[in-house]
């Protein structure tokens, strides 16, 4: 049974092991990125503290840690972008799309109208993961690269609420 869940800080151990992992970090922080459990609280803190404009999930099969899902809408937007990261044993089993189908529908029902993901063009999983799910690869656009994003380096996909 999946189970979706608010994290909270009861989960910072789980999301350290997850992201320094270098297989699921592989296209944007190769190695992992590993952090301190401070920096994590402090990381999720920002999550907490801008809800619901912002969540962050802890994903669990049979109460296994399987990875994460977030939503964050823009400030002063109503373009959210949305991630997923899972680790490799629960990868290819539905739960990524049981996971970022439930993102998707919290950020629409707290104001999204748009959400985009910048998947590495070498992450066809990924790709394909979107596409199924109704994303649409577009040109970045420049709120989009002002954030950060490398249009060069990653392809840009969104989906509408309408």
């Amino acid at each position: 049974m999946i189970t979706i869940k608010e994290s909270t800080y009861d989960d910072i151990k789980n999301i350290q092991s997850l992201w320094a992992d270098a297989d699921v970090m592989q296209y944007i922080w190769p190695g992992g990125l590993h952090e301190t459990e401070e920096a994590v609280r402090e990381w999720l803190d920002r999550f907490i503290t801008a809800k619901p404009k912002q969540n962050h999930y802890s994903i669990f099969e049979d109460g296994k840690y399987c990875g994460e899902t977030q939503y964050r809408i823009g400030e002063g937007t109503n373009n959210a972008s949305l991630d997923i990261k899972l680790f490799k044993f629960a990868r290819g089993r539905g739960i990524a799309t049981q996971a970022l189908s439930y993102s998707i529908q919290e950020a629409f029902k707290h104001g999204a109208e748009n959400l985009w993901v910048d998947p590495h063009p070498s992450n066809v999983k990924a790709l394909d993961l979107y596409r199924k799910l109704g994303f649409v690869q577009k040109e970045m656009p420049e709120y989009v690269i002002a954030l950060g994003e490398d249009p060069n380096e990653f392809i840009y996909m969104e989906l509408r609420k309408d």
